[in-house]
């Protein structure tokens, strides 16, 4: 059974003063083109959110859109906020005592704060993977078969098949296919990482979250993973925070720059890599901060 969680304080906003579903808006007129990219259809919006840790505020007034199948880069330097914003998308900074929010996140037209979300849901929705990989000490089966028992998948043929169709979703198949009864724990890093992936697109999220998924590996183990996350755009939404410019170059169809909490720029990655609107972005980009 699920552990009870302690909720973050949030604050009122207009956004919990309209339920129901609510159509994807346009760019407000007049608004700063280095912050509001046009996104068609966008799977998750960002309205203002702040958010404290104590009196600490760790993000202010943060504003975007995410592109549905598309990859989003948020970089940033250390402590900018980069992984807290990760973490609201999902509510887990729930998990954290003594957080409040203001503003609000919609998935689908829907307030994820809403108090009738189901955050175990949400959860599995939007999947996560963190900096360092953290298989079960299970074996590999289990590690990708066990998000689906928990959500009530009991059948052995059934989880056969979501098994193998994952690992071969995260490109690790060929190399474990004999080994399904061993430890994940004796698998390398990236092939750790890669099994930390199958087990999040297991329960079939519609968003993967990654937190510096590379951080930990070496060249070829991460040119794996960039080669496997621009595979499953095709089918999810990918948020990736990343320290490494050129990774973000590489792989993502938008780049969010954030600094002390707040959303620098915003927009499609070739045009902030190549021609920043910010002359903040460009140095950081360029090592002159960072």
């Amino acid at each position: 059974m699920p552990m009870p969680e302690s909720q973050p304080e949030v604050l009122p906003s207009a956004a919990h003063e309209r339920p129901g579903p609510v159509p994807p808006a346009e760019p407000p007129s007049g608004s700063d083109p280095a912050l509001h990219p046009r996104i068609l259809d966008p799977v998750l919006q960002v309205e203002e959110l702040s958010l404290w840790y104590g009196e600490t505020r760790a993000l202010e007034s943060v504003s975007l859109q995410v592109a549905a199948r598309r990859i989003t880069a948020i970089i940033g330097p250390s402590g900018c906020g980069k992984s807290t914003l990760l973490r609201c998308f999902n509510r887990l900074n729930d998990l954290v005592d003594g957080v409040r929010i203001a503003g609000d996140i919609r998935f689908e037209g829907m307030s994820i704060h809403d108090p009738t979300t189901d955050v175990n849901l949400l959860r599995k929705r939007v999947g996560m993977v963190f900096q360092k990989s953290n298989p079960f000490p299970k074996a590999i089966y289990e590690n990708v078969a066990y998000g689906c028992r928990i959500h009530g998948t009991r059948r052995k043929r059934e989880l056969d098949e979501i098994v193998e169709r994952s690992l071969r979703s995260a490109a690790l198949w060929d190399e474990v296919k004999d080994r399904l009864e061993e430890s994940a724990l004796g698998l390398s890093g990236g092939q750790q990482q890669r099994l930390c992936i199958a087990r999040a697109i297991a329960v079939e999220p519609e968003v993967i979250l990654l937190d510096e998924p590379c951080s930990a590996l070496d060249p070829i183990a991460t040119a794996k993973v960039e080669e496997l996350m621009l595979d499953l755009k095709s089918r999810y939404t990918l948020i990736v925070v990343t320290h490494n410019m050129q990774q973000a170059s590489r792989v993502s169809n938008y780049t969010a720059f954030l600094y002390l909490g707040r959303l620098v720029e915003y927009g499609e990655t070739e045009r902030v890599f190549i021609n920043p609107m910010k002359k903040q972005t460009e140095d950081y980009i360029t090592g002159r901060f960072g």
